[in-house]
């Protein structure tokens, strides 16, 4: 039996809008543009500050980098993860933010659900804007985590070619994956 291409991508979508949901009481899914934005705006100084206190290195890395995108990303999966989430780009030089949606599917062995924190450091002008303008990234993904609450937070960076620099960090998720994991990364036309 196989799914329809149609069906597929409404599955994916009403699954990425019911992890977005969960987001409500933050403003993440507000209605209100400004307030999505305000609250993407302090979601990415909460990760970063998150971040510096984990890796104070990563605040120098940051400030001195062409350009690094925040999201707050819940996936869901057992043999297929499924994710969802909201972030910003920030170009240093010229200091424009752009708001991006993400969504991400993958294939693998794993089971849990994960509230990440990506923040993404581009290293070249060339790497900002190859991302700004495909947004789309392919990888495998290896992790176990198991933090929650006052256990605090787990915390992985990755480097990875082409002068960008993830780092992930894992807030209150319980995962145990490794998967063949596509991400797409686009525009939000409600927010720019």
């Amino acid at each position: 039996m196989t799914l329809s291409s149609s069906l597929l991508k409404s599955l994916f979508a009403a699954l990425v809008l019911a992890l977005l949901g969960g987001c409500t009481s933050t403003g993440l899914t507000a209605r209100d543009p400004g307030i999505r934005r305000q609250a993407i705006l302090d979601m990415r100084d909460e990760v970063l500050t998150e971040l510096y206190a984990l890796r104070p290195d990563t605040e120098a890395q940051i400030f001195s980098a062409v350009g690094f995108a925040v999201f707050s990303n819940a996936s869901v999966g057992l043999i297929v993860n499924l994710g969802g989430g909201v972030g910003i780009v920030r170009n240093n030089g010229t200091g424009e933010d752009t708001y991006l949606r993400m969504g991400e599917i993958g294939v693998g062995l794993g089971a849990g659900l994960t509230d990440i924190r990506l923040v993404i450091v581009f290293h070249s002008n060339d790497a900002l804007r190859r991302f700004t303008e495909a947004g789309f990234t392919v990888g495998v993904d290896a992790d176990a985590a198991a933090r929650a609450g006052e256990l605090g937070a787990a915390i992985g960076a990755e480097a990875i070619i082409d002068n960008v620099t993830v780092y992930q960090i894992t807030e209150s998720g319980l995962a145990l994956q490794a998967s063949l994991q596509g991400t797409r990364y686009w525009y939000d036309p409600d927010l720019n």
